[in-house]
């Protein structure tokens, strides 16, 4: 699988030197691309919720940035956006295309119609009706290909050549982490005081990569912890070879997340910022799918769940109390006929 239009354009080589010595620069770089990402011309400032009933069963304060709540409800349409906009007249004439398993799909579809351009997202053939329906409504062309992640994104890779679109990498992407970074820069901004850990649900690595650049440059006594599937761990395996690996199997429960290698950009800058990546099971994710909900009354998908269950195996672990804890709720595009399962599977994960 080739990566390579996922890289950032010639014109960025100087803004973002890839050398191990210039790390410091690179930072800075993503960090200004933050500040700069023009999210609240289609995002919204999400807020950041206590979680009383989780507070109090784990000992710790618990709080909860609600990135479900956003028009597409997941923080996608952040980077999707950021990457949009940034194109010139004669990309976005072209038209624009992606591969996705639902979330970045229809935050690019959402994008796309804001700025008149044609929007074409390759799928899984086993993405939920109800992210299928989210990107037909806002006018984009699905293409369904592929039984993983990897087979769409090759499938896309080669019709943007084919079609001459312009390819919107769902992840890897200077823009695209600048965008998902201004999570990051609100979460700051809402919680000023005492801060122990902020845990990141994984995919490709564009949310978790955005916030720890942003996080990590202000308040580095923040722990920055990212949070996979067990089998879905691709940040996890690549930290500990040290250099990005390709999983040879992937756990599609938590299909937001369902990806096999971490983006070379990601990684990049989690492998200098992230402390540490925690893998939880999928009855623990559905236990943290009933935890959001009895706190909150939404239902978070099974991959913007993570964090909190994350959170839940953090406190396990440690055995720490009175800690700030906070859990990026990301995304609540969820099909309805799994909610009897991850019910059923909640009792397990206790």
């Amino acid at each position: 699988m080739s990566l390579a239009l996922a890289q950032p354009a010639a014109a960025d080589s100087e803004a973002f030197p890839q050398t191990e010595t210039s790390f410091p620069s690179l930072h800075r770089s993503y960090v200004t691309r933050i500040l700069r990402a023009p999210v609240y011309d289609i995002a919204i400032e999400t807020p950041l919720q206590h979680a009383p009933r989780l507070s109090a069963a784990l000992g710790n304060q618990v709080w909860l940035k609600r990135e479900d709540l956003q028009p597409v409800h997941s923080f996608k349409i952040r980077g999707a956006y950021t990457r949009v906009a940034a194109l010139d007249s004669q990309a976005r004439n072209r038209g624009v295309i992606t591969a996705s398993a639902g979330n970045h799909a229809q935050g690019l579809a959402l994008a796309a119609q804001k700025l008149g351009i044609e929007a074409t997202i390759v799928m899984p053939l086993s993405t939920p009706d109800i992210k299928l329906q989210g990107v037909r409504s806002r006018g984009a062309e699905v293409v369904l290909y592929g039984e993983t992640f990897a087979e769409s994104l090759d499938y896309a890779i080669g019709l943007a050549e084919t079609r001459g679109h312009t390819f919107v990498p769902p992840y890897d992407d200077a823009d695209v982490i600048a965008g998902q970074g201004t999570v990051g820069l609100e979460l700051l901004r809402q919680h000023q005081g005492r801060l122990d850990a902020i845990f990141v649900p994984v995919g490709g690595g564009g949310l978790i990569a955005g916030i720890a650049a942003y996080v990590k440059y202000l308040r580095p006594e923040v722990r920055v912890i990212g949070v996979e599937p067990v089998g879905s761990n691709c940040l996890q395996a690549a930290l500990a070879a040290g250099e990005r690996v390709i999983l040879p199997r992937v756990d599609r429960f938590a299909d937001g997340v369902a990806v096999a290698q971490i983006g070379q950009l990601n990684f990049e800058l989690c492998r200098h910022l992230v402390d540490e990546v925690i893998t939880v099971s999928t009855d623990q994710i559905c236990s943290a799918v009933r935890d959001i909900y009895e706190d909150t009354r939404s239902i978070a998908e099974p991959a913007g769940a993570l964090a909190a269950a994350g959170i839940r195996s953090y406190v396990a672990r440690e055995r720490c109390r009175d800690q700030v804890l906070v859990g990026i709720n990301s995304g609540a595009n969820i099909d309805f006929s799994n909610l009897g399962l991850i019910a059923e599977r909640a009792r397990h994960g206790d």
